[in-house]
């Protein structure tokens, strides 16, 4: 794992967006692999940024997402459809037919998630993995146990995960239960992984992802197993590592 140090979390989406427009740049028809949330907010609004002064193209792109809640509509102001239209797809030249989310209505969810692995395989893998780090360790909506093996899945959330989520909803109550999310395996095939995080709130975690042993206790950790990760984290995230521990992961 690399790590990237940060001073705020607009720098850290700055530098994230760079890192994405550097593989846009390699490679015009990339598959994105992207994720939702406070924390890669500001990367799409950097990416919008860009494609208004640049003109970068996304035509060829494709994108999937890393998840989706269960029993929430496309329509859903709460859905993460919703949201990558609002924050990002509607803002850039992506054509819609390039861009796949888990559809969290399925009648028959083992399909539906059998056929998202194909469809990410069928086009080759994911180029380049978003990722977002919970305060419990998940990436994507893999929660504490998880199976290393798991591809795209069902998943009972967490309470706390369902806690920190609740923020986007009127009361908790309305938080969804479920989610459907590719595995840790499935975004463990991507080429390169690309983790952001932010905030107090992300510090304890982020000393766990770099001290911890690799454990399904801590998804995040089976990270340090990929060959091209890199973590980029605002000053505030990484507050609990030493200055000489941050220079040396950042070799």
């Amino acid at each position: 794992m690399k790590l990237i140090e940060a001073k705020d979390y607009h720098e850290m989406s700055m530098l994230a967006a760079e890192v994405i427009l550097d593989q846009i740049k390699a490679k015009t028809d990339s598959v994105l692999g992207l994720a939702t949330g406070g924390t890669v907010l500001g990367t799409y609004q950097q990416l919008i940024l860009d494609h208004k002064q640049n003109n970068t193209s996304y035509r060829n792109i494709k994108t999937f997402n890393l998840d989706e809640y269960a029993g929430l509509s496309k329509q859903d102001e709460n859905s993460y459809h919703a949201y990558m239209k609002k924050h990002f797809f509607d803002e850039v030249n992506i054509p819609s037919s390039q861009t796949f989310l888990p559809n969290g209505e399925a009648h028959d969810m083992k399909a539906e998630c059998e056929n998202y692995d194909q469809k990410i395989e069928g086009l080759g893998g994911i180029d380049l993995q978003l990722l977002g780090i919970g305060q419990n360790g998940h990436i994507g909506f893999n929660e504490p146990g998880s199976s290393f093996e798991s591809k795209t899945h069902l998943v009972a959330l967490e309470q706390s995960t369902r806690q920190a989520n609740a923020r986007y909803f009127d009361s908790i109550e309305e938080v969804p239960t479920h989610a459907v999310t590719m595995g840790i395996a499935s975004i463990m095939k991507s080429k390169k992984v690309l983790l952001l995080a932010s905030g107090l709130q992300k510090s304890a975690i982020l000393y766990d992802l770099f001290h911890s042993d690799v454990t399904n206790s801590i998804p995040a950790t089976i990270l340090r197993n990929h060959p091209d990760t890199i973590i980029i984290a605002d000053q505030e995230a990484l507050s609990k590592l030493h200055h000489d521990e941050r220079k040396m992961f950042a070799k």
